[in-house]
């Protein structure tokens, strides 16, 4: 679905946004809506899980740290963070990275086409601290390691073929991965207070193992043109990747990314930003800022991002106020879950199933604040489509 460039946000009540015209190009803001108006209406009371969620959906918890998953035997892994879904003949599974250091890694869980659990186990060890990651169109999951010259991995969400190391795609604090079939490219952020936003370019489309790491190139605007540069040294040593190219563009503290339709959308922590490519164009803009508004529009903390077949943006909250908001075609930004009582966590790993009727998400610290007490989640509801 088209999105406009979009996403410059009002609020009246601190729960949804009217989002209007472009303020660096000196136009004013529409009408903020009123509160409750996003597309799933107002947030409910606490249900048993502790999550406020709109009129007609439900939550389950699907794993705990440290506790087994289900009736499998296998325990869930701590700090869960970045994840994706795949289909599986009817059923279909999650994967679900680790940001734990020096453990890390990633697990799967598996589902029937009832949504029951039938399997849980690991698909990578020995890695470092996997925050993000990324689903490829051949059905890989790409996890990535968010520490200095850190790698990403290829794993198969069905564990039977081994991970790979893929050292082409950078080394340098990796967070999460988007795959574009059109260009046949990989998209990259960067966790650093002045990262960049990369591209990795295969050699062969669906083999990773070498390629060129591209960064992109722009002025310090929050709007205009860019264009890509090749990354002389990829493996970041002596000099970082982020310091190799100049005139590369920096982003504070990259996080979540997401492709569709010609479109990438990005996410920075340190300015509480969404980032919007037109791939057509080859031109970016500013999607989300709340600096805008003084910090009084419901999205804050942004982290993690995914999208719905209706064209919806579903952003994760690092902190804030333990939300997933969601940002609609036609220029809407609303709370749709608040997480109560876990204040010293944050929402991480948003993905849908390949039906599109269920959201997956953790808490990576849960009520404890501790990496050791996650909780995954399964939100099924009326979702747009």
């Amino acid at each position: 679905m088209e999105r406009r460039s979009l996403l410059r946000a009002a609020v009246l009540g601190g729960t949804s946004a009217a989002l209007g015209g472009t303020l660096w190009r000196g136009a004013a803001y529409a009408a903020p809506a009123q509160p409750g108006t996003g597309p799933y209406g107002p947030l409910g009371s606490p249900d048993t899980n502790g999550i406020r969620l709109p009129n007609g959906f439900t939550s389950r918890v699907i794993a705990r740290s440290g506790q087994r998953v289900g009736s499998t035997s296998y325990t869930w892994h701590n700090a869960p963070d970045g994840g994706a879904c795949y289909a599986d003949g009817t059923g279909w599974i999650y994967v679900s990275n680790s940001e734990t250091n020096p453990s890390g890694g990633a697990s799967a869980v598996k589902f029937s086409s009832t949504g029951a659990i039938t399997a849980a186990y690991r698909i990578l060890s020995g890695t470092r601290q996997n925050c993000a990651g990324g689903k490829t169109p051949w059905n890989t999951w790409l996890s990535c390691e968010e520490v200095s010259l850190g790698y990403v991995y290829e794993t198969d969400p069905w564990g039977t073929n081994a991970a790979v190391q893929r050292a082409a795609m950078g080394r340098f604090k990796h967070e999460a991965a988007a795959a574009d079939p059109v260009r046949e490219v990989i998209y990259l952020t960067e966790d650093e207070t002045n990262g960049r936003f990369y591209r990795f370019v295969p050699t062969t489309w669906g083999n990773l193992s070498s390629g060129k790491l591209q960064v992109m190139v722009a002025g310090s605007a929050t709007s205009g043109s860019f264009t890509w540069a090749d990354v002389p040294d990829p493996d970041g040593s002596p000099t970082a990747t982020r310091s190799q190219v100049s005139g590369s563009k920096s982003f504070n503290g990259g996080e979540g990314c997401h492709y569709a339709n010609d479109t990438v959308w990005f996410t920075t922590k340190g300015d509480n930003r969404v980032w919007q490519l037109n791939l057509l164009t080859d031109t970016y803009e500013l999607a989300y800022d709340d600096s805008l508004v003084n910090g009084t529009a419901p999205l804050t903390g942004v982290d993690n991002i995914t999208g719905a077949s209706s064209g919806d943006l579903f952003v994760a909250e690092d902190g804030g106020t333990m939300e997933i908001c969601v940002i609609t075609p036609d220029d809407i930004v609303a709370s749709f879950l608040r997480v109560d009582g876990q204040s010293g966590s944050e929402i991480t790993g948003p993905a849908f199933s390949p039906d599109g009727t269920r959201l997956y998400f953790s808490s990576q610290r849960g009520t404890s604040g501790s990496s050791s007490g996650g909780i995954t989640y399964e939100v099924t509801g009326p979702f747009r489509s």
